[in-house]
C-alpha cells in the first residue's frame, strides 16, 4: 500500500469520517476484508488431462493465482507437436475467463528462446502455463535459454504463478522421468532419466499416474535418486506448491508421495538392468483434494495446523 501501514490508513480515515456515520463502520476487520489482497502466486504441477470444459477447477485456480482479470498469461506449448493448436486451446479458455493479456510463446527452435518480444512479455507477465506433449522436446528447446531461466527465477521468487500439465509437470524437478514402461516389477530398465528444468529441484514428478499404472516406474526412478521426494500425480489433479514450501492437492484424483528419506536399503547398484529392485523402509502417502504436505519437513500438515 505504497508504504502506508494499515494502522496509519485507519488513522487518516477516522480524521475525515465522523464516528457517528453508520454507513462507514471503520472496524479494522471490516476494512481488511474489503481491501484488495495481493495475488498469491504458486507453482502448479498438474498430472495431465485437467478439466477444460465443465468446472475447470485447476485452470480457474491458475487464472485466479495469476491475477484474475488482471492476469497477463504466457502459454508455452513447446512440448506439443502441434503447438499452435495446443496453445490456441488454452488461449480460448483464458480469454473466456477474462484474462487481460495472453501470449503464445511458441518456441520451436532453441534460438527462439532469446526472442526479445517474448522476453519482454515474460518479464511483465503474471502467469506462465506449460502445456503437455513430450517432456524431452520441452527440455531440449527451453533448457538454459534466457526465457526459461527468467521463468524459473520469477517462479522461484514468487513473482509469477507457473503451471505445467503432463509433460509440463514432468520437467519441474532437477531430475526428470523422460519415459519408461509399466505393468511389471520395479527395475532399472523400466524408467529413462534425464535432467529437467529444476523449478522445484528436490522433487521427482510422474504424471497420468494411477491412470497409466506408473507406480513401478516411479519406484524405479526413486531407486536411483534417493535424495529426492517422488510425487505421482493423477489426471485432473494438481499439487499446488506455495512459496512457504508446502503444497496442497486440488482436483479429482490423488497425489502419491514416495519418501525415501529413511530408506535402509536398495539393491540398485548390485543388480542387472531387468532384475527386480529391492527398496526397504520407504514412506508412502496418498493425498486427495484439500490435503496438504510440508516439503521441507517431509510430513503431512494436519487440518489443525492450517
Amino acid at each position: 500500500m505504497d508504504g502506508i501501514s494499515f494502522g496509519r490508513l485507519l488513522e487518516r480515515l477516522t480524521h475525515f469520517v465522523p464516528r457517528s456515520d453508520m454507513m462507514l463502520q471503520l472496524d479494522p476487520k471490516f476494512l481488511q476484508t474489503r481491501m484488495p489482497q495481493p495475488t498469491k502466486t504458486a507453482v502448479m504441477v498438474i498430472g495431465g488431462a485437467e478439466d477444460k470444459i465443465h468446472g475447470r477447477l485447476i485452470l480457474q485456480t491458475f487464472f485466479q493465482r495469476s491475477g484474475g482479470i488482471d492476469a497477463r498469461i504466457a502459454i508455452i506449448p513447446s512440448a506439443s507437436r502441434e503447438p499452435a493448436a495446443t496453445g490456441g486451446r488454452y488461449v480460448a479458455i483464458f480469454e473466456e475467463m477474462g484474462a487481460k493479456a495472453i501470449e503464445i510463446v511458441d518456441i520451436r527452435e532453441r534460438e527462439h528462446g532469446s526472442n526479445p518480444d517474448w522476453e519482454t512479455f515474460i518479464e511483465d507477465c503474471t502467469g506462465v502455463f506449460m502445456t503437455g506433449g513430450d517432456q524431452l522436446r520441452l527440455c531440449g528447446l527451453l533448457a538454459d535459454t534466457p526465457i526459461m531461466e527468467r521463468v524459473r527465477m520469477r517462479a522461484q521468487l514468487g513473482e509469477i504463478t507457473l503451471a505445467g500439465t503432463s509433460a509440463g509437470a514432468a520437467v519441474m524437478g532437477h531430475q526428470m522421468i523422460a519415459g519408461g514402461g509399466s505393468g511389471e516389477s520395479a527395475n532399472r530398465s523400466l524408467v529413462d532419466m534425464t535432467t529437467g528444468l529444476g523449478i522445484i529441484p528436490e522433487v521427482l514428478v510422474d504424471q497420468h499416474f494411477h491412470n497409466r499404472n506408473r507406480m513401478a516406474r516411479l519406484l524405479s526412478a526413486v531407486a536411483s535418486n534417493m535424495d529426492k521426494l517422488a510425487i505421482g500425480i493423477d489426471e485432473d489433479t494438481c499439487a499446488m506448491f506455495e512459496n512457504n514450501g508446502t503444497f496442497q492437492v486440488i482436483g479429482k484424483g490423488t497425489v502419491t508421495i514416495v519418501d525415501p528419506g529413511e530408506s535402509s536399503y536398495t539393491n540398485y547398484a548390485q543388480v542387472g538392468d531387468t532384475d527386480p529392485l529391492s527398496l526397504h523402509n520407504l514412506r508412502l502417502h496418498i493425498l486427495s483434494h484439500g490435503d496438504r504436505y510440508d516439503l521441507h519437513k517431509r510430513q503431512i500438515i494436519s487440518s489443525s495446523q492450517i
